[in-house]
């Protein structure tokens, strides 16, 4: 892939995040790179569309309704895939990914080393994790994640719910008519690694939510793990359709 012409979708998912959504525009616009950022306003009732437009950085989509991260990611694909752009990045709208670690997460795809690469919060970099934390609840259950895409997709991916990922063009044109609604993250892993995808991770350094509240509510709960893993398995379930 030619350095001089990779175009860049950064989609940016937001749910009432007029907290956070100007600094997290400003923040992807400092990169040094041929990007387009869309943010897709899913719903908000808050002033995040009007935030995000006076910045005059992005272009944004207005959802009608909430969606929920499902749809709103993929409402991004499309836009992207129709734009011709040759990678997107998804990026989230509350301040929690850093846009300096973008290019370490285009990387691989520049190289045509993978298809899908997934942001991590658990890949050690170097001799460090991370400046993340988490629950010891919630690590336990991402790793929980962890061991089922191995079980179910032959791939295994420490941060299975991170939002933070890029996609080349073919996974974006394929994730553009079958990105899952439930439990997207997880889920997409699986759809993709039993198509074939190359997927790859990279640590990636995280902030905590900077405003708003999180579009998935509780790995804490157990009830949420039996649905996730449930929807996996249905994913998992269905014929391959990449040729």
């Amino acid at each position: 892939m030619s350095e001089q012409h990779v175009r860049i979708a950064v989609i940016i998912p937001a749910f009432n995040e007029a907290a956070s959504i100007a600094e997290t525009i400003a923040d992807a616009a400092s990169l040094a790179l041929d990007q387009e950022l869309v943010v897709v306003n899913d719903g908000s009732r808050d002033a995040t569309s009007s935030i995000a437009r006076a910045t005059g950085r992005a272009t944004v989509l207005d959802l009608p309704v909430n969606l929920g991260i499902g749809g709103a990611v993929q409402t991004g694909f499309r836009y992207a895939a129709r734009a011709g752009h040759d990678i997107v990045v998804q990026f989230d709208g509350d301040g929690q990914h850093v846009a300096a670690e973008i290019e370490r997460l285009i990387a691989p795809i520049r190289a045509q080393q993978a298809d899908v690469v997934i942001g991590s919060r658990f890949v050690e970099r170097g001799s460090s994790p991370g400046a993340f934390r988490s629950t010891r609840s919630r690590r336990l259950g991402i790793r929980l994640l962890a061991l089922a895409n191995w079980l179910l997709a032959g791939r295994w991916v420490r941060d299975s719910t991170s939002g933070f990922r890029a996609y080349n063009r073919e996974a974006v044109a394929f994730l553009a008519d079958r990105y899952p609604a439930d439990y997207p993250e997880p889920e997409a892993l699986v759809l993709l690694g039993r198509n074939g995808f190359r997927l790859v991770e990279v640590p990636v350094v995280m902030r905590e939510r900077q405003g708003g509240r999180s579009s998935i509510a509780g790995l804490r709960s157990a009830h949420y793990m039996i649905k996730v893993l449930l929807a996996m398995l249905m994913t998992a379930l269905r014929p391959a359709v990449r040729r």
